[in-house]
């Protein structure tokens, strides 16, 4: 489930060291949370928060073929 953000992430940020994922199970699916530099978050986030839109879109489409639920946080 991480990976795709992950990827993202990474293709976009000037850091992409930095680029971190972790995957929490939760009572209700699974919780991503996306940690950048802070010189990156306006890239990931985008214009009017797109690409962050796009991000989540992706994983809950993922998540529902799964039968699960998910949710991702920017940090």
């Amino acid at each position: 489930m991480k990976e795709p953000v992950e990827y993202i992430a990474k293709s976009l940020a000037d850091e992409p060291n930095d680029v971190v994922v972790t995957e929490e199970p939760e009572e209700e699916g699974i919780k991503l949370t996306l940690k950048v530099a802070d010189v990156d978050k306006g890239r990931i986030i985008g214009k009017q928060g797109r690409i962050a839109q796009a991000m989540r879109t992706l994983i809950r489409v993922k998540a529902a073929k799964a039968g699960k639920r998910a949710r991702l946080e920017i940090l």
